[in-house]
């Protein structure tokens, strides 16, 4: 059997309320599928109306159809979420794999499966009827309940990606006079070697600084891009690192000769040797973060990339730099406070947990390199498209 490809949309309510790492978490961990594509909207009027033909035309069941068409209507238009105290954002995860559709629906639960927390509905949502009458539904998130249904509003959502879609950092209100930041935050490589609640536990404990989420997007970092991030370190560590270069060179040159080595001469080669050393833990990194070692890439071409992902995403709100950073924990894991991600989820100075911006200038830097600035073309257009018009990816 060919894969499919299914949404599921994580409304504005669970976003507002800090389910989203949940959320996460459980979809990628319960079910046997691909997270491929991640994607944040604000939804126009037009959006929505269309949005809501589509539900109109679906084979949801009374009462639940109703429901799904109230819900959106109240919850995805801007003025009627801001009317109750958030913003009409959501964020669009993109599964890929066999009976996509199948596993998505057994992992959310059905409308009215909210009774116990063995669903993401059933712990996120929210349903209370009274007498056959529905009197509160939160669904937690969107999904199709058919493959037609899914298919017509994957193309919705591919028709207005760009418009509607994609960094959204002018949607959330703020006080006058309040300073806002947007920082970035890179889960690394690692946490997406197996399906996993780590992802999702990490952006639950991003979610303790009461930031908000206003892009993200899942990539493979590719050499290009690992150049461009992490190029700059090469000269840094040139400096930084040349101590590990002489304790090397006294480690192992100590008595490897039948007359001394001084303290001058391990200096000058270590002089000779720093530089190599930082062009080779740069590599190290660039690897790790891409699949490839850059050094193996001939002829200049290095828009390619391994096998790795990366799920960068946007939190912006007051002093958000600093919010974020202290919740990141120290670069060394060993050194991280109890409590903090890189001590909860690192394991050494590369592969520790997750990357954050370490100031509003880097933030700059570092957001056009993975395609966060604003503006980038919607590659889950690609991928709809794909699924749409062959029905295979």
């Amino acid at each position: 059997m060919s894969n499919e490809l299914a949404y599921a949309l994580i409304t504005p309510y669970s976003l507002s309320k800090s389910r989203t790492g949940g959320i996460i978490g459980r979809l990628i961990s319960q079910t046997k599928l691909e997270l491929v594509a991640v994607r944040m909207y604000s939804p126009s009027n037009k959006y929505v109306d269309e949005y809501l033909e589509i539900i109109e035309s679906s084979n949801i069941k009374a009462p639940f159809k109703q429901c799904f068409y109230d819900y959106v209507n109240q919850n995805l238009r801007t003025k009627s979420a801001l009317e109750k105290g958030f913003t009409n954002r959501f964020m669009l995860l993109l599964f890929k794999g066999k009976n996509a559709l199948k596993e998505l629906r057994r992992v959310v639960g059905s409308p009215s499966g909210f009774k116990y927390g063995n669903t993401v509905r059933g712990t996120y949502g929210d349903c209370l009827m009274r007498d056959g009458e529905v009197e509160y539904f939160e669904p937690a998130v969107l999904m199709a309940s058919e493959k037609n249904h899914n298919i017509e509003t994957l193309k919705l959502l591919s028709k207005y990606a760009e418009k509607d879609g994609g960094v959204i950092d002018k949607v959330v209100p703020y006080e006058k006079g309040t300073k806002i930041e947007t920082t970035l935050v890179m889960l690394k490589p690692d946490n997406f070697v197996k399906r996993s609640s780590r992802p999702g536990n990490m952006i639950d404990m991003f979610a303790n600084t009461g930031l908000t989420i206003v892009g993200a997007r899942l990539f493979s970092m590719t050499v290009a891009q690992g150049l461009e991030f992490y190029g700059f370190l090469e000269g840094l560590f040139t400096k930084k690192l040349k101590f590990l270069v002489t304790n090397k060179l006294i480690k192992n040159l100590s008595g490897a000769f039948d007359f001394e080595v001084s303290e001058q001469d391990i200096d000058v080669m270590a002089d000779l040797l720093k530089a190599k050393n930082a062009h080779c833990e740069v590599g190290k990194i660039i690897e790790y973060m891409t699949g490839i070692d850059p050094d193996t890439i001939k002829n200049n071409k290095t828009n390619v990339s391994g096998n790795t992902k990366c799920l960068a995403l946007l939190y912006q709100g007051e002093d958000a730099i600093n919010k974020i950073r202290t919740i990141l924990g120290a670069t060394d894991p060993s050194k991280a406070e109890e409590g903090t991600i890189r001590s909860d989820y690192g394991r050494d100075l590369m592969k520790n947990g997750a990357h954050a911006s370490d100031s509003v200038k880097s933030a700059e830097r570092e957001r056009p390199i993975v395609g966060l600035n604003g503006g980038e073309k919607a590659e889950i257009k690609k991928i709809i498209s794909g699924f749409v018009n062959k029905k295979k990816i």
